[in-house]
């Protein structure tokens, strides 16, 4: 029964890892779309001008 305590927290930590690793990819997209829709919102001004 002792081993099974290690192997909750090794499984514990390993979804802890793949969440927090989901979580920054997110950020990141989220990050570089608003960059993507600012660069787009450039060209089109500047081919109206």
């Amino acid at each position: 029964m002792d081993n099974l305590n290690y192997l909750f927290a090794a499984y514990t930590i390993i979804w802890a890892v793949i969440f927090g690793y989901v979580f920054f990819m997110h950020q990141r997209h989220r990050r570089l779309q608003r960059e993507l829709d600012l660069l787009k919102e450039d060209v089109d001004e500047q081919k109206m001008d």
